[in-house]
């Protein structure tokens, strides 16, 4: 038997190791870009909730090209609901200047709530690849 062969249906290399012919499977360097805290939390998601679309993605070579435009969304969206929100309840510098453990206290709730926003439509969301 061959030590490796090429299938022409999925343009996949293989391995053999033992009895079995394993994908050989590997991340190219555009792929290598950083994931940062969303991703990872999406990346556990899809592993215990979706495994069938985690083992899509990283067959199909585009799961960490995924996962780090989520964490970019996210992001950046954090920062946007972050910014809309202390301006809709008026927390301003003249607070933090003023009374700052207030101003801490009220930028904690406004971040949590943020998080939760991006929890419930960015990372835990029905995905479609």
């Amino acid at each position: 038997m061959e030590k490796y062969i090429y299938d022409n249906t999925n343009g996949l290399w293989y391995e053999l190791n033992g009895d079995y012919y394993i994908p050989c499977l590997t991340i190219t360097e555009a792929e290598q870009l950083p994931i940062g805290v969303w991703g990872r939390k999406h990346l556990q998601y899809l592993k215990e909730y979706r495994p069938v679309l985690y083992a899509d993605l990283t067959l199909s070579g585009k799961l960490y090209s995924y996962l780090a435009e989520i964490d970019t969304q996210a992001t950046t969206r954090l920062n946007i609901i972050v910014q809309q929100l202390s301006e809709a309840q008026g927390i301003t510098e003249e607070l933090k200047a003023q009374d700052h453990m207030a101003w801490v206290g009220a930028m904690n709730n406004i971040r949590s709530c943020a998080k939760e926003i991006i929890f419930k439509e960015l990372i835990y969301e029905e995905v479609s690849a």
